[in-house]
């Protein structure tokens, strides 16, 4: 029943509800914690948790974004095997996790099974089960369930993030200045309007993308450039969020902006969207830049038999019948 609800286009946050509290009746669950996540950056785009997980998030992100650790998302996201937990990852000596140490005994959680969400070799989300402390903590029949479950739910916030892009507003670029805290010095009128697009029912803290982004200069250094977030907000319009670091006299402060993503910075991102093979959507990226069906084979080397066969499938996946509704599905408003 569970996996069959993944393939009922439901909405991300329905999905999410629906999975854990199956998920519940199914394994002994004391805290959850869900977030969707931008699969080119692997930085949460929206979240959920349970108490007390929530009132921890700055210590539970601080240790992902920050410290090394066991089961970190972005390295079950990458492994033969994306589902485990603390008691497997340490062979039963938690002590060895930093993050059960400093965040999860205090809180009086146990074992933690992590799941990363992943389908056509891109993570789409991630899931977080946690155990009240107890000697024993998730059995591996558990892992097994979990095992299987995650590939069909990766599908099915794939597909939650389907159709059309709104039109642009004349709103512009707005940015939002941290301390290294993450608590805001100051905020533009035009990062308002953004982080009430990205959340309406925002009261205080802000939305867990642009905490994501700030969250993740911690370990820039390592990175070639600060990643730019691709995120979805409610109303179907994509937002690109990115964090730079700002010296002055006041010490470092960080800076995020938040504006409408633009047609370079979504790229490949919606052909992973609607499922597009690497091939696919080679061919698919030059035509959406006015290649013609010659000069794509002239580039890519491939016949004008192949090309076709990759162009209709696109059509097929995209739901479109031309090329002119190609561009107007993937970039409208763009």
């Amino acid at each position: 029943m569970l996996i069959r609800r993944c393939y009922a286009g439901l909405e991300t946050d329905r999905l999410r509800a629906e999975t854990l509290d199956r998920l519940r009746g199914l394994l002994t669950v004391d805290a959850a914690f869900f977030a969707t996540v931008d699969p080119a950056t692997l930085l949460f785009t929206s979240a959920f948790a349970d108490d007390p997980l929530r009132s921890a998030s700055g210590e539970f992100m601080a240790n992902e974004f920050g410290r090394a650790d066991v089961n970190k998302f972005a390295e079950l996201a990458q492994a033969s095997d994306p589902v485990s937990s603390v008691d497997h990852a340490t062979r039963g000596d938690r002590s060895a996790s930093s993050r059960y140490v400093e965040v999860m005994a205090p809180l009086g959680l146990g074992d933690e099974l992590r799941a990363a969400l992943v389908s056509g070799g891109r993570c789409w989300g991630v899931i977080c089960l946690h155990r009240e402390d107890a000697e024993f903590g998730f059995s591996d029949r558990e892992l097994r369930l979990v095992r299987r479950v995650a590939p069909h739910l990766a599908e099915g916030l794939r597909r939650s993030l389907l159709g059309g892009t709104t039109a642009s507003t004349d709103v512009g670029p707005g940015v939002v200045v941290l301390d290294t805290g993450l608590d805001v010095v100051s905020i533009s009128t035009e990062a308002e309007y953004w982080l009430a697009q990205l959340d309406p029912e925002r009261r205080t803290e802000l939305p867990v993308a642009v905490r994501a982004a700030a969250a993740q200069l911690r370990r820039v250094h390592e990175l070639s450039a600060a990643p730019v977030l691709k995120v979805r907000t409610p109303a179907g319009q994509w937002l690109a969020v990115h964090a730079s670091t700002l010296r002055g006299a006041d010490g470092e402060q960080i800076a995020v902006v938040v504006e409408p993503a633009t047609a370079k910075q979504l790229g490949s991102f919606l052909l992973d969207v609607h499922g597009l093979t690497p091939a696919q959507q080679r061919v698919t990226e030059l035509l959406l830049q006015g290649c013609s069906t010659r000069q794509i084979v002239e580039r890519l080397h491939l016949s004008p038999h192949t090309v076709q066969e990759h162009v209709r499938a696109a059509f097929d996946k995209v739901g479109v019948g031309s090329r002119r509704e190609l561009v107007a599905t993937l970039l409208g408003g763009h």
